[in-house]
């Protein structure tokens, strides 16, 4: 396994758990209709684990363009790696996304609520304004750098690809999931915390060009807070890092 493939392997479990868990509570006649938010958070907390110990031996398990780009800021990632990381995680998300919209095309198709299928592909706040919103994702992106920074299991050394040492064998990977968790549902009331530019960005694209039955517009006037939101947050972490050690 190649860290190129790793990352990609493991976007696409993340995206295709996460999506998946969305689909089941929202649309029309599955199982999990109305489970509610905690199902949602929960699972998707779950489906970083599996991506980070499926990628994590290989990769180190960014599955997250916001994670790579802050690791590398830090300097504790090569930049000359960045690209094919992202690349990597884009494609993995695509192809999570399509596996959602296959999976539960029917479900799709039986759903009124246009909002609803945007909403399996896409974050959108529940009250729009700009900087609160932008902030939302700055504040739990920083969160979960701040957990990938300074969770450590030294006895795992996943540094074969991508020199970081962040815990992530088996059970190394289960604290950055309890942060994902802790983030949905501390800080997801507001937006539905992206905290990842390629968990939001590359299925609104997907949702804008599968064929999911009636849909609406992919609301692209919204796409950039979830993009930059997250990469600000980032950003913030990897600076207060080398700051403070």
């Amino acid at each position: 396994m190649t860290p190129f493939i790793a990352e990609l392997l493991g976007t696409m479990l993340l995206i295709l758990l996460g999506l998946g868990v969305v689909a089941n509570v929202v649309l029309s006649k599955t199982k999990g209709n109305g489970s509610g938010a905690v199902l949602i958070t929960l699972a998707w907390g779950l489906a970083v684990y599996v991506g980070v110990v499926v990628a994590g031996p290989y990769s180190g398990a960014h599955l997250n363009p916001a994670v790579t780009i802050g690791l590398a800021i830090a300097g504790k990632f090569a930049w000359a790696k960045v690209l094919p990381f992202c690349i990597a995680q884009i494609i993995g998300a695509a192809l999570g996304a399509t596996m959602v919209a296959i999976m539960y095309i029917d479900h799709f198709k039986a759903t009124e609520d246009l909002n609803l299928k945007l909403g399996v592909f896409a974050t959108g706040a529940e009250i729009r304004n700009v900087i609160p919103n932008f902030l939302s994702e700055a504040f739990g992106t920083f969160v979960l750098l701040l957990g990938v920074f300074y969770i450590s299991d030294l006895n795992i050394d996943t540094s074969l690809a991508s020199g970081v040492k962040i815990g992530l064998g088996s059970v190394g990977a289960l604290p950055i999931a309890l942060f994902v968790i802790a983030i949905g549902m501390s800080l997801g009331g507001t937006t539905g915390y992206a905290i990842n530019p390629t968990r939001d960005l590359i299925p609104r694209l997907m949702h804008n060009i599968l064929p999911l039955g009636e849909k609406r517009d992919s609301d692209w006037g919204y796409a950039w807070i979830p993009l930059f939101g997250p990469l600000t947050g980032a950003a913030a972490a990897a600076g207060l890092f080398l700051a403070i050690g």
